[in-house]
């Protein structure tokens, strides 16, 4: 195997592994401590359309939604890894409350790669601030003396009912209405309206409404540039803060992966919960289902698909962190590998839990069964463009092959 190859498979041999700050590295068992408070308000959270104001509030006060925030403006700046396994335990418990608390964490992120005057105009104002985003760049904008107006509308922002800011995308365009470039404009939640359209299927409570913007004057320091950050190049000072330097697009795409483990491990832990009460299988001589070897082979199938998925996950995870710790930018066949670990995470999680809904049989699919809420939620969480395992495989299988012309610019 050449260097570069085993660069490749293992990431850089840098001997620092995952960057973590010691003093936080209690939170993923915070995070587990709360299981049971989400399970109960699993239900209300899907009915009311948000998450319960209880878990917001418990969330907050373990301080998992600040998992991001720079150590210097008194966050943890924990580690990539962190963030997912944190993702992945509250997902065994409510996958809407999983997924808006890692997608906070993820725009608290992105807010610690701009200019730290725009950093502390968000948390000198308020330490525990949130923030939701919107990457695609949905919206108009013209120039104005010392930044943008923006206009529009963006979809599908999930957490903004509790954010009190939104990164929007919106072309950057010049004075002649020219685009000069892609941004992501940090923009205030009370200079927005939220249009109440998140109608769905699955992950119901996450509330990801579409978020409205009439000429908002946006000033240049509040505007990062989607076409540098791809690259890795990122306006803050604190260059030496390695969280801050992790890979642009698979940092994105690990924040959607976790809550999806978790609700894969939720199913898991229902069924083998619902089988320890000791009912049978009907139309079969079994009076315990779990005496069934039909039943064991299942469960143990299961069980495997969610440790491939773990494993994927945590290594991409490692992946954007040690590379991050090295100083070097990650290079695009290690970016298209974690696109693609996320996608088998994808693949794996929803095969594991439609084997369980088949130990579970039809009384996992009755409206009083939390079973059916996750087998929804992971269905519609895991549709997200962004984590679409068709486009993972082409965009890794072009990597591999060396094709230089790829098929999307967010790698």
């Amino acid at each position: 195997m050449t260097a570069s190859a085993r660069d490749r498979a293992t990431g850089p041999t840098t001997g620092t592994g995952p960057v973590a700050n010691k003093e936080w590295a209690g939170l993923p068992e915070r995070a587990a401590g709360l299981v049971e408070l989400l399970r109960r308000n699993a239900a209300r959270t899907e009915q009311d359309r948000r998450v319960a104001e209880e878990n917001i509030a418990a969330l907050d006060e373990a301080g998992l939604f600040g998992i991001t925030r720079p150590e210097r403006l008194g966050g943890p700046q924990a580690s990539i890894r962190t963030l997912v396994e944190v993702s992945s335990e509250l997902g065994r418990g409510c996958g809407s409350t999983a997924w808006i608390t890692s997608l906070t964490n993820v725009s608290g992120w992105l807010i610690g790669l701009y200019p730290e005057r725009t950093q502390r105009e968000v948390y000198e104002a308020d330490p525990r601030a949130r923030a939701c985003s919107a990457l695609p760049p949905q919206g108009t904008s013209k120039a104005a003396d010392g930044g943008q107006i923006i206009s529009g509308r963006w979809r599908f922002v999930s957490g903004c009912l509790h954010a009190g800011w939104a990164l929007l995308g919106t072309p950057v365009t010049g004075a002649s209405g020219e685009q000069l470039d892609q941004g992501l404009a940090l923009v205030p939640m009370d200079r927005l309206t939220i249009e109440d359209s998140w109608h769905v299927a699955g992950m119901c409570g996450t509330g990801s409404n579409t978020l409205v913007a009439e000429g908002v004057f946006v000033p240049a320091h509040r505007i990062l540039s989607v076409t540098k950050a791809r690259r890795g190049e990122y306006p803050t000072e604190f260059t030496d803060e390695a969280l801050y330097r992790a890979a642009f697009v698979p940092t994105l795409a690990l924040s959607l992966a976790g809550p999806l483990l978790g609700l894969a491990r939720g199913g898991l832990e229902l069924v083998l919960a619902s089988l320890a009460e000791g009912r049978g299988i009907s139309h079969t001589l079994y009076e315990e289902a779990r005496e069934a070897p039909a039943t064991q082979t299942q469960l143990a199938e299961a069980a495997q698909l969610i440790d491939t998925a773990t494993l994927h996950l945590m290594r991409a995870a490692d992946d954007v962190d040690n590379w991050a710790a090295s100083g070097r930018c990650m290079p695009l066949p290690d970016r298209a590998r974690v696109r693609m670990d996320v996608a088998t995470l994808v693949r794996r999680s929803r095969e594991a839990l439609e084997i369980l809904l088949t130990v579970q049989g039809a009384r996992g699919f009755a409206d009083g069964n939390p079973l059916q809420r996750i087998w929804r939620d992971l269905g519609t969480g895991s549709r997200h463009a962004m984590i679409n395992p068709a486009i993972a495989a082409e965009i890794y299988g072009r990597a591999l092959l060396g094709i230089e012309e790829q098929i999307t610019p967010l790698i």
